[in-house]
């Protein structure tokens, strides 16, 4: 009888073992397959910020672009009003030049002109 009872100890002892194993492998597939679902999670959300960082570059490039355009067309209108304003600066102060010359300047002129000649 002893042998019988030692050996029902020893076959729940085995069926202990496997059946432990059995757990461990579950546990392991289990954990495993959590791992997965993480890692998945992880690789998308670095895919959808990495594709955040992305547009957002693009956008701040054109932004940043558009901001330059319109600082050099502002430059560009802001020079355009100071050439114009110089420009009819200098066509008045031609006009009062010429206006001053007296005989006495004519008469040079005709001089220095007809000694060419």
């Amino acid at each position: 009888m002893q042998a019988n009872t030692f050996g029902a100890v020893k076959m729940s002892t085995s069926e202990k073992y496997v059946q432990s194993l059995t757990q461990i492998k579950e546990a392991e597939e289990k954990i495993q397959k959590e791992i997965d679902e993480q890692k998945k999670k992880v690789i998308d959300e670095l895919r959808n910020f990495e594709i955040h960082v992305t547009k957002s570059i693009t956008t701040a490039k054109s932004d940043g672009e558009k901001l330059v355009e319109s600082y050099i067309e502002q430059a560009r209108k802001k020079a355009n009003v100071e050439t114009e304003k110089i420009v009819e600066e200098a066509k008045n102060k031609a006009k009062t030049i010429s206006s001053k010359i007296d005989s006495h300047i004519v008469k040079e002129i005709i001089d220095i002109l007809l000694k060419e000649v």
